[in-house]
């Protein structure tokens, strides 16, 4: 599955899972899914429908951690309650593929296989991924037993659109495994954002100073990328604005995170402008260039244009952080972030102090970024954090998406 923020987190350590497989081309990549899920310590249980054992064998989820694995209603070692089990222990059930058939069996209450009568026994989130032919997905009958569904409060993780295993084209291909791994861990994150709109700025900024050449620095984004969504998560409703990325798929979002694409300085803060005032918290990661050369052209300059050298004049960019905090409403809460080169942690602790005041920011961390391992480009992070509170910490080497899911704590306190 394509790397993304989140799939090396360790606060879903010890949350419980459960796993339904059912018969479609599609359910080996719900072997992926498990993977995913066991690598953040999430104990998977699974059922497999006896369709969906013509494709796959129960042994291939025993053997990636899946435990138990279901695998019909009476089986003779199966306990006479199994059906009731994942409702009394799994805290989100997944099923992932869905068939057209397990769609109409849980609409209308259907009990006559293991795996709808444990979906209709539980009462926790249901995060359901239909799979199947276009045409099937385009019925009147499938789409009003997925209205159903979502009516009652089941979360669907919409298909794709592509080419089917039969070679028609159309939406019924099961959604990204990154869009079906995320709605479950969104199902068991704390919904502290709930109903709040969060801007987040990610990436680097690219100033350009000929046509063709620009200005920038390695930002990844994907520190930016893991606090989008980490809000995601806990229920805020995300606008993020990226800037050019430098490392491919550094910054996957969830299609409920609404992306905008921007280059330049000038245009995150032109386009954060716009977007601040509908906003309840601005979240600024991205490692904006303080400055921009002034442009000598829209063509290639040439080495022959000057065989000696050239110089460049720079003017200063707006400062995003500053200005939207100085100019926000009382319940608007700002976090930012300061890039410094320093020898030590503790060094960055005053240096925050004195950035969070200047800013008038509620939340700040602070990073080395000639810190090989906490700098640009890495997967890890180690910060000093304040807060307009006087509270003052320093955060050991963690991963990103753990850093994040902090400093959203943290935010969510004002």
């Amino acid at each position: 599955m394509t790397e993304l923020p989140f799939d090396n987190s360790t606060r879903f350590a010890g949350k419980r899972v459960h796993l339904g497989i059912c018969g479609s081309i599609a359910c080996y990549r719900a072997a992926d899914l498990l993977r995913a899920w066991r690598k953040l310590n999430i104990h998977v249980s699974a059922t497999i429908t006896e369709s969906a054992q013509r494709f796959v064998s129960p042994m291939l989820f025993k053997s990636l951690g899946a435990m138990p694995v279901y695998e019909s209603m009476f089986a003779p070692d199966e306990d006479v309650f199994a059906h009731l089990e994942p409702g009394q222990h799994a805290h989100a059930m997944v099923v992932a593929p869905t068939s057209a058939d397990t769609l109409a069996r849980l609409a209308h209450g259907n009990a006559s296989d293991m795996l709808a009568a444990q979906a209709l026994a539980f009462d926790g989130p249901l995060i359901i991924a239909p799979a199947m032919n276009p045409r099937m997905w385009d019925n009147s009958a499938v789409k009003a037993n997925v209205a159903v569904l979502r009516e009652r409060g089941a979360h669907i993780v919409a298909p794709g659109h592509g080419e089917a295993a039969c070679g028609d084209t159309g939406f019924g291909r099961m959604a990204d495994l990154p869009e079906i791994f995320l709605a479950v861990l969104r199902a068991l994150s704390p919904q502290d954002m709930k109903g709040r709109k969060a801007l987040v700025t990610a990436g680097p900024t690219r100033e350009p100073w000929d046509g063709f050449r620009y200005w920038s620095n390695p930002s990844s984004g994907l520190m930016g990328a893991s606090l989008a969504v980490c809000a995601f998560l806990r229920g805020a409703e995300v606008t993020a604005l990226c800037g050019p990325i430098n490392v491919t798929g550094a910054l996957f979002l969830p299609d409920e995170v609404r992306r905008c694409a921007v280059e330049s300085a000038r245009e995150m803060f032109d386009a954060a402008q716009t977007l601040w005032p509908r906003m309840d918290m601005g979240i600024f990661a991205a490692a904006v260039a303080d400055f921009s050369p002034q442009s000598i052209g829209q063509k290639k300059f040439k080495k022959s244009e000057s065989p000696e050298g050239f110089t460049l004049a720079f003017h200063p960019n707006p400062d995003i952080l500053e200005t939207l905090a100085h100019s926000r409403k009382s319940e608007q809460k700002v976090l930012g972030f300061a890039a410094e080169t320093v020898s030590t942690m503790q060094e960055l602790l005053p240096m925050a102090a004195a950035k969070l005041k200047r800013k008038k920011a509620d939340v700040l961390a602070a990073n080395r970024v000639n810190e090989p391992a906490a700098g640009f480009c890495a997967p890890t992070n180690s910060v000093a954090v304040v807060d307009s509170r006087g509270r003052e910490e320093i955060w050991p080497m963690q991963s990103k998406a753990d850093v994040a899911w902090d400093l959203c704590s943290w935010l969510s306190q004002f």
